[in-house]
């Protein structure tokens, strides 16, 4: 389980976050909806130990306490983010970024599996392990985002904006890939302009506003709320 509670960050005075609390069971694939500012970002970053919380803030996996730990630590517990700009080394190859991802030592063992799952999910990289990324797509690069992030064994793994600026074409591509993910037992944390396809795969959805959770349902309620459907499935903010 992975249980964030009384969650608050600040920039300077600006209170970015609010007393956040949700939760994620092993497995379970969550999304958290909300408008530019909310403070989506900056609940991945409080996780993954980029931003330090408040005082009383709680963030742990199962059981054991994430705050205060060192950034490249976090993947050794076992969460691993792909933030938004994808973060790739592009002049790296494909190989080498999947290869970095590996780093951990909870993923050593398990390297070789891990590459052929990558190139499994997305056989474009496995056709291209040698080129360079800077000269990739914006979909391939997101795709070496995604199996760098994969390739450190995690138990759950948090997505920012992944769609961003990529063709319909390729986002039905990533979300199929993700889907797949999911059935490995990995749990997805979501945060995703497109709230039709990212509600699609997920089991549950938070509702985020000014830096605080306002509601939570099933994906399947939440396709049908009708604030949500004028919010973001109808048109202006989707």
């Amino acid at each position: 389980m992975l249980e964030i509670s009384t969650l608050s960050l600040r920039y300077g005075r600006h209170l970015a976050l609010n007393d956040v609390s949700l939760r994620i069971a092993e497995g379970e694939t969550v999304v958290i909806l909300g408008a530019n500012g909310a403070g989506k970002s900056s609940l991945l970053k409080a996780i993954a130990g980029l931003v330090r919380p408040e005082a009383g803030s709680v963030v742990a996996l199962d059981g054991r306490s994430l705050i205060g730990m060192k950034p490249h630590l976090v993947p050794e517990a076992g969460i691993a983010l792909v933030p938004e700009g994808r973060g790739v080394f592009g002049d790296l190859t494909v190989a080498e970024n999947l290869l970095l991802g590996a780093n951990p030592k909870r993923a050593r063992d398990v390297e070789t599996a891990r590459t052929g799952l990558i190139y499994d999910l997305f056989p474009r990289l496995g056709e291209r392990k040698g080129q360079f990324v800077r000269t990739m797509s914006g979909g391939e690069q997101q795709m070496v985002a995604i199996g760098r992030a994969l390739m450190s064994n995690p138990q759950y793994l948090m997505l920012d904006e992944p769609s961003l600026g990529l063709a319909p074409i390729v986002v039905s591509e990533l979300f199929g890939a993700l889907e797949r993910v999911k059935q490995t037992g990995v749990g997805l944390l979501l945060v995703e302009q497109n709230v039709s396809i990212s509600l699609s795969i997920s089991d549950r959805g938070y509702l985020m506003e000014a830096g605080r959770i306002i509601g939570e349902n099933s994906a399947e309620a939440l396709k049908t709320d009708p604030a949500v459907q004028q919010a973001f499935l109808g048109g202006a903010a989707a």
